[in-house]
C-alpha cells in the first residue's frame, strides 16, 4: 500500500504543511544532535521513537536529527513549532520547549505506524517523508478528564493515558480524584480519607431501571501514594502535560463524609461510602471546621500538584441540608444572604479566595454560567449556552457541553456497545463537529474561552482497556478539533483517521472499527 501524504495522515492537522517530496532515511547510524536548552526533547525523542523502531538514536554533536530552541520562532507561541525533513537531516525548531514536544509527537506520526509499537524493531531502518511544516494550536487549553473515583485506575494504566494524549498534542490532564464513591489522594491530615473513603463496599450495575438499582457483591478500593502522583506530574511534564487535579467541594463529598461525619450537616449521622451513581444529597456543612478541612486538603493538594489550576468541583450540589439546617441558616442569615441555597456561591468563593492568595486559579464546574465568582475559571458543562453566559460574564471559559465532550454516553445505538451513561450517542462527528467559541461570539466573548476538553466519567467504565474504547477514537475528533480549529474539514478529518487509526492498532488501543455497522451510519457526512 502507498504511504499517504503527510496531510493526509498527521492527526490534529498542521496548520501548514508542504510535501517537497523525497524521503529521510533513520538507521542505526543515525544520531541526534540537542541544542542548549532542547535536551528534554531530544529524550522524549529518543525515549518514544528509538525503542519502539529499534533504533539508538545516540546524542552526537553532528548528528543529523537536529532539535534547536529559536527564539526567532517566539510568534508561534509556547507551543509552537517548525518542523523541517530533508534527504540528508532532520530540524525542529520552536521558541519553548513545550513547541519540541509537540514536534516530537510529529515526528512520531510520520514514521511508518509499526515503529511506534517495537512489533518490526528489527526491520533497521526507516523512512520519513520529506516535510515543512509549521504549527501552531488554535486552543491553548486541550484536555481530557479521566475519573478515578468511581472507578481507580493503576498508575500504569495514568501513565499509558498520558501517552496517548500526547501524541494526540492534548495538553491537559483533569485528574477527577474525589467523589460521593471514592477518595483517591493521600491527605496526611486527615488520613481516615484513605483508610474509609477510598473502599466502597459495593458498586451499582448499569442505571437505575424500573426496578430500581442494582449491585454486585464486589468491594471496590484504591488509592494513590503522594509519591505516585509526583511520578504522574513529572511523567506528564515531561510530555509537555499538565495535571489538573480535582477535589469536589461541597457537594459530591459521601466518601469524605463517611470518613469525617462531623463535617457534615448532621455531625452524629454515621454514612458510608455512596455504592450508587448519581447526585447525592449529603454535602459538606458550612461551620469553621469545614473550612479548615479545605484549607488542609488544598495545601497538601498544592504541595503534589504544581499546576497553576485547581479544580474544586461544585456542580450537583442540592441545597436541602443547608435549608433544613439551623447552623446553616444561622450562618447564611450572618453572612448576609438572602437564603441557604446561597451558601454555595458563598462557599465557593471563600475556598477559591484561599487558592488564589496562594498564587493559583480555581475552577469550577458551572451549571448556569454565572453563578462562581468571578475569579474562577468555569467548565461549562450543562447547556451549550452557558459558556456565552460566562465569558459575557467575564469569566475565563473551558466549553465542554456534556452532549458533544462526554465519552462516557455511547458512540453508536448499536446494541452490542457496552453499557453506557443513559442517553442518545455522542458520535465522532458530533465530537468533531463541536465548537467552543463559535464565530457568531463576539471577538471579546471567544477571546476568554481557553479551550474545551473531553470527559470519561467511569461509573460504566471499569478499567483501562474499557475507558480506552470509550475514549477513541473520539478524543481523536475533539484533539483534531482544538488544535486546528477553524469550522472543521469533516472528510479531510476521516481520511486522516483511517490511516491514524493503524497507530492506534499498532500501540494496542481498542476501538471499533471505523466502518463498522451504525457507527459509520452514525458518523456520515
Amino acid at each position: 500500500m502507498p504511504v499517504p501524504r503527510p496531510e493526509r495522515s498527521l492527526l490534529p492537522r498542521p496548520t501548514r504543511i508542504s510535501w517537497p517530496g523525497g524521503r529521510l532515511t533513520l538507521d542505526r547510524d543515525t544520531a541526534v544532535r540537542a541544542l542548549p536548552g532542547a535536551e528534554p526533547a531530544a529524550e522524549l525523542l529518543r525515549t518514544l521513537v528509538g525503542p519502539a523502531a529499534g533504533l539508538p538514536l545516540a546524542p552526537a554533536p553532528d548528528g543529523r536529527i537536529v532539535l534547536a530552541l529559536d527564539e526567532q520562532l517566539g510568534g508561534l507561541g509556547e507551543e509552537g513549532y517548525g518542523l523541517t525533513v530533508g534527504p540528508q537531516a532532520l530540524l525542529l525548531r520552536a521558541a519553548h520547549p513545550t513547541g519540541l514536544f509537540r514536534g516530537v509527537q510529529t515526528v512520531r506520526q510520520l514514521l511508518p505506524p509499526e515503529a511506534l509499537s517495537g512489533g518490526a524493531a528489527g526491520a533497521g531502518s526507516w523512512e520519513l517523508p520529506c516535510v515543512e511544516i509549521t504549527d501552531v494550536p488554535a486552543l491553548p487549553w486541550r484536555g481530557a478528564l479521566l475519573d478515578v473515583a468511581r472507578r481507580f485506575q493503576p498508575v500504569g494504566s495514568l501513565l499509558r493515558y498520558v501517552d496517548l494524549m500526547a501524541l494526540h498534542k492534548l495538553n491537559v490532564l483533569h485528574l477527577h480524584l474525589t467523589d460521593d464513591q471514592g477518595w483517591r489522594m493521600p491527605v496526611d491530615a486527615y488520613p481516615r480519607l484513605v483508610s474509609v473513603g477510598s473502599r466502597r463496599a459495593r458498586s451499582q450495575l448499569g442505571p437505575t431501571g424500573p426496578e430500581g438499582a442494582r449491585f454486585d457483591a464486589e468491594p471496590h478500593e484504591g488509592a494513590y501514594t503522594k509519591a505516585e502522583l509526583r511520578r504522574l506530574v513529572r511523567y506528564a511534564a515531561e510530555r509537555g502535560i499538565t495535571v489538573v487535579p480535582e477535589i469536589e467541594l461541597p457537594g459530591h463529598v459521601r466518601a469524605a463524609l463517611a470518613a469525617y461525619p462531623e463535617l457534615g450537616n448532621d455531625p452524629g449521622r454515621r454514612l458510608e461510602v455512596w455504592t450508587r451513581w448519581g447526585v447525592c444529597d449529603t454535602i459538606l456543612g458550612v461551620h469553621d471546621e469545614v473550612f479548615a478541612f479545605c484549607r488542609a486538603v488544598l495545601e497538601e493538594v498544592m504541595d503534589v500538584f504544581p499546576s497553576v489550576y485547581v479544580h474544586i468541583g461544585g456542580e450537583e450540589c442540592p441545597t436541602t441540608e443547608w435549608e433544613r439546617s439551623p447552623a446553616a441558616r444561622e450562618r447564611a442569615a450572618a453572612e448576609g444572604l438572602e437564603s441557604p441555597a446561597a451558601l454555595h456561591g458563598w462557599f465557593m468563593g471563600r475556598v477559591g479566595s484561599f487558592l488564589v492568595e496562594h498564587g493559583r486559579i480555581p475552577v469550577g464546574w458551572t451549571e448556569t454560567g454565572t453563578e462562581l465568582p468571578l475569579e474562577f475559571t468555569v467548565m461549562a458543562w450543562r447547556d451549550a449556552a452557558h459558556a456565552r453566559a460566562a465569558a459575557r460574564r467575564g469569566h475565563q471559559v473551558i466549553a465542554v457541553h456534556h452532549r458533544s465532550t462526554y465519552l462516557d454516553y455511547a458512540r453508536s445505538a448499536d446494541p452490542s456497545e457496552p453499557i453506557a451513561q443513559p442517553g442518545p450517542p455522542v458520535t465522532l462527528r458530533t465530537v468533531h463537529d463541536y465548537e467552543p467559541a463559535p464565530g457568531t461570539w463576539p471577538e471579546a466573548e471567544r477571546a476568554r474561552v481557553l479551550g474545551t476538553q473531553a470527559q470519561v466519567w467511569t461509573e460504566y467504565a471499569r478499567g483501562p482497556e474499557e475507558i480506552e474504547y470509550l475514549a477513541f477514537p473520539r478524543l481523536c475528533a475533539l484533539a483534531d478539533r482544538a488544535w486546528s480549529g477553524g469550522t472543521g474539514d469533516w472528510p479531510g478529518f476521516t481520511e486522516r483517521l483511517r490511516h491514524h487509526t493503524a497507530r492506534l492498532d499498532a500501540l494496542g488501543v481498542p476501538h471499533r472499527p471505523l466502518d463498522a455497522g451504525p457507527l459509520a451510519a452514525a458518523s456520515a457526512p
